[in-house]
């Protein structure tokens, strides 16, 4: 029997259009409640120092991520051992574990080591001392993230460059071009096809895990919607609040994702 060329359809995004109701249902509840607006209008005030975090977090992470991968993938030894100590040893530690140990270990030793180097130029004048109140919470709470989903962020690289065919690598040799113009030029634009959507999840999650910081005081989301519920006692209507944001957040970034995605994805087939 001849196989069916008919393609099937898309199916609606059922689970979509009940969010989208319930979105709408909250933010009538908002609208038409003085109590739910006033713990919107505190809360909502955390949500550009969220972005900020996760935005530069992000940013340090892939640059840091990438490094590690083209370690991992080098031709010395050493420098793969070192990656792979790297990852496996941040992997193994949670996200709120190392937020606590780069902000009451990390950042002091950090500081002790600054000044030890620096001392000269100290003695001299020409600079003064750091101290530990210098490296604020926030740096110390971006910093921990960094480190955290460096470790992920490689792997996400370091698969999505072994994914690109090596005759296409040997072919730039033969032609002549650099390590770094083949990187640039041939391996790189094929392998972020690969690399956009788990990238794309880890900085989705990043979002939700840029939550934690809030232990250490920073006045994110959820420690604006801490600080209210602490003060009024409003506990179930200050979390549906901060849930429903961050839902706002994570379901927006994650359809944007996949929308980029499926485009990249007609125009390789093009």
């Amino acid at each position: 029997m001849a196989a069916s060329t008919s393609t099937a359809k898309p199916e609606f995004p059922w689970w979509l259009a009940a969010a989208a109701v319930l979105a709408l249902a909250a933010a009538l509840a908002i609208a038409s409640s003085d109590l739910y607006a006033e713990v919107f209008a505190t809360v909502a005030k955390g949500i550009g120092i969220t972005i900020f975090v996760t935005a530069v977090a992000f940013a340090l992470a892939s640059a840091l991520g990438l490094g590690i991968a083209l370690m991992a993938l080098s031709g010395s030894q050493w420098l793969r051992q070192i990656a792979r100590f790297y990852v496996e040893i941040i992997r193994g530690v949670p996200i709120l574990v190392l937020l606590f140990w780069i902000a009451f270990a990390g950042a002091p030793a950090f500081v002790a080591a600054w000044n030890a180097l620096t001392a000269p130029l100290q003695s001299a004048g020409l600079m003064g001392e750091l101290l530990v109140r210098d490296v604020s919470l926030l740096w110390r709470a971006i910093m921990a993230l960094t480190i955290g989903y460096s470790a992920f962020i490689s792997e996400v690289f370091r698969a999505g460059i072994q994914s690109v065919e090596k005759g296409q690598i040997e072919a730039a040799k033969a032609l002549g071009l650099s390590r770094a113009q083949r990187f640039r030029l041939i391996v790189f634009p094929q392998a972020i096809r690969m690399i956009l959507p788990p990238l794309g999840n880890d900085f989705v999650a990043m979002v939700k895990d840029s939550s934690l910081v809030s232990v250490l005081g920073v006045a994110d989301i959820t420690q604006m919607g801490k600080v209210y519920a602490a003060g009024s006692f409003r506990f179930f209507e200050t979390y549906s609040i901060v849930a429903y944001i961050y839902l706002i957040l994570t379901i927006g970034l994650s359809l944007a994702l996949r929308a980029l995605e499926q485009r990249l994805r007609r125009q390789h087939q093009e």
